[in-house]
């Protein structure tokens, strides 16, 4: 989490509509080179679900996109950004229950199916692989996007 001046958390969690949003964020921030301006969030938690936002090579923090040119360093990347927002859900990896990895070239899959392979080792989730002619920006060349389901009342 970053401050602002006055103190007050930029991207802290926040409860609308009985849910907790984590990361919230506008898409005009994070998109500046298209006019957008949508209020949206990395995760929600509703109960003892985790609705993780598709997640590309790009740094939580900065908005920076990484690994361009590189589907293993983007999946890396991915796989790391849906680690740290389950963890700040109050969740953990092996809490996932599916995933969907969006890749806009089929040739990929083997790259980025390993990376996954070793983020989920033991967990066994389920996947849906899906092959898009493009994602939100040119540079990205995957997204994966998680649910995970915390057992019964714990968090």
């Amino acid at each position: 989490m970053t401050s602002t001046s006055e103190g007050n958390q930029v991207n802290a969690p926040i409860v609308a509509g009985g849910h907790t949003r984590i990361r919230p964020f506008n898409t005009r921030d994070t998109y500046p080179e298209q006019s957008l301006d949508n209020d949206l969030c990395q995760a929600v938690v509703a109960g003892n679900t985790i609705y993780v936002r598709g997640q590309i090579g790009q740094d939580l923090d900065t908005s920076e996109s990484v690994g361009v040119g590189d589907v293993a360093a983007q999946a890396e990347r991915a796989m790391a950004n849906i680690d740290l927002l389950l963890r700040e859900s109050g969740a953990r990896m092996e809490h996932l229950v599916k995933l969907t990895i969006y890749l806009v070239d089929p040739r990929y899959r083997e790259a980025v199916y390993r990376v996954v392979g070793r983020w989920t080792r033991g967990v066994h989730p389920i996947s849906t692989g899906v092959v898009v002619s493009a994602l939100a920006r040119p540079e990205w060349l995957v997204e994966v996007d998680a649910v995970a389901v915390l057992p019964g009342g714990a968090r």
